[in-house]
């Protein structure tokens, strides 16, 4: 039929070759992009790959005279460094990139309904699998830690004589002089869980297999590894005495901290929206919040400073307290308020967040309601609390949570002013002291996932305010 086109076989042939080719490329640039990404990852961890790779380098290229060199003094530490983060910016933003992209060429050659239910998993699978990488499996580890820590004082490994018996927990507690063996609840040859008793006290062994790296020969073994798994470390938690001073504490801050930012920050944004400077006071107010903790913790150990007897003071309270002819005070010492000395710096530091967003809240309170309960003879106190407050309670609520759940955490105040000395210990310092201190993983993962469970509620509810917002719908 005249004006009707009919393709060649030949060209339909060439351009299935073309896609195929295409098809090809894109498989290939996305396999050796894999490999890159794979083997960025190892060089990153490897403290000495750096080295390794500039030696075979000039060893490629024939730099004797360079090769000589760095083989006799070694590399820098700091251009190992740099040279890591080039290898980490260029693999990591440019490699991630070019596989997204072929990936999304692969997808386009798909059947139109089976790429359109693929393509989402593409795009979204790699941000999924960080999150379950740095986020949801530490949860789990974390979980799984503080539980499992060695509180029996067992051995890492079991012994190589009980590798061969059919039931190695039994036996190897039979040997045991703290032990008594109960039952087992799975015992197969891979895999034991038996209930035992400590010191009076329920425990769990778990038995499993464990490929480790032998030292002398450099070739893995397969060994059989040994946990104990108990409540130990939550039974720390809530009676040592340590820890009942630092749960004391964290409420202190969380009800004096949150409710006084909160307060203070309402206050400040009522005051300043009736001034002609408004932008410059809230600046002023504003100010602190751009300083980190441990900046703000620094300027205010100048503020408390103490010295004894008739010295001079550098801090500026007991500065103040000394021209009045009173003795110097020592506020980061004294057990009876140092707690509440510190937790001014959180409130110092947290009112301006509070100003700005109730501020904000503030502003958009309707002028006609206001209007309307002034002629209804509401006084000023009344339609402050009666209308204002109600109309913002979604906005104080965000603000309250966000400021409750940065509180629970405090720690950078409390390391830098007294390292929780003077019963001014906190739980996330006392986390710190259990892991890099003492060592005690176990104690450390309880005290986070105590944290991570007074947090959860807290999340709750501002999801709940914001949906009541219509915020997140």
């Amino acid at each position: 039929m005249a004006g009707q086109m009919v393709s060649s076989p030949q060209a339909t042939g060439e351009k299935g070759l073309s896609g195929l080719a295409r098809t090809a490329l894109s498989v290939g640039v996305a396999t050796a992009v894999f490999f890159i990404l794979r083997w960025s990852v190892a060089f990153m961890k490897d403290r000495e790959a750096p080295e390794q790779l500039l030696l075979n380098l000039y060893a490629r290229l024939g730099l004797e005279s360079a090769l000589v060199r760095l083989q006799e003094s070694g590399l820098n530490p700091l251009t190992g460094k740099l040279m890591i983060t080039a290898v980490a910016l260029l693999v990591g933003i440019g490699g991630v990139w070019l596989l997204f992209w072929v990936a999304n060429d692969l997808i386009a050659r798909l059947p139109f309904g089976f790429r359109e239910r693929i393509r989402p998993f593409i795009f979204v699978g790699p941000a999924i699998l960080l999150l379950a990488t740095y986020l949801i499996y530490p949860a789990f580890n974390t979980l799984y830690t503080s539980i499992s820590e060695d509180i029996l004082n067992v051995p890492e490994l079991v012994p190589e004589q009980y590798w061969a018996s059919d039931s190695i927990a039994a036996d190897l507690v039979a040997e045991a002089e703290n032990l008594t063996f109960n039952h087992y609840l799975i015992n197969t040859d891979q895999f034991e869980l038996a209930s035992v008793t400590a010191n009076e006290k329920p425990v769990w062994l778990l038995i499993r297999p464990k490929t480790i790296t032998d030292p002398d020969t450099e070739s893995e073994m397969r060994v059989f590894s040994l946990t104990a798994l108990g409540l130990q470390n939550y039974q720390f938690a809530f009676t040592s005495s340590d820890m009942q001073i630092a749960f004391r504490n964290n409420l202190l801050w969380l009800i004096i901290g949150t409710g006084g930012s909160v307060i203070i920050g309402l206050v400040f944004a009522s005051l300043v929206d009736r001034v002609k400077r408004e932008a410059l006071a809230k600046s002023f107010i504003f100010l602190p919040l751009a300083i980190s903790f441990v900046g703000a913790s620094v300027i205010w150990k100048f503020v408390y400073a103490w010295q004894p007897g008739n010295r001079a003071q550098i801090g500026l309270l007991n500065a103040l307290v000394t021209s009045f002819g009173i003795e110097p005070i020592p506020w980061l010492i004294e057990t009876s308020f140092n707690t509440y000395a510190l937790i001014v710096i959180m409130i110092w530091l947290q009112t301006g967040f509070a100003m700005v967003v109730l501020s904000a809240a503030l502003k958009g309170v309707p002028g006609e309601v206001l209007e309307a309960a002034r002629m209804d003879g509401a006084t000023e106190l009344q339609l402050f609390f009666r209308v204002i407050i109600p109309m913002i309670q979604g906005s104080i609520i965000t603000v309250s949570t966000t400021i409750f759940i940065a509180i629970l955490k405090v720690f950078d105040i409390v390391y830098v002013m007294t390292s929780g000395k003077f019963d001014t210990e906190v739980i996330a310092n006392r986390m710190f002291v259990e892991m890099f201190n003492f060592r005690n993983f176990g104690r450390a993962s309880s005290l986070a996932v105590i944290l991570l469970v007074v947090v959860v509620p807290i999340m709750v509810v501002n999801i709940r305010n914001l949906r009541r917002q219509g915020i997140n719908r």
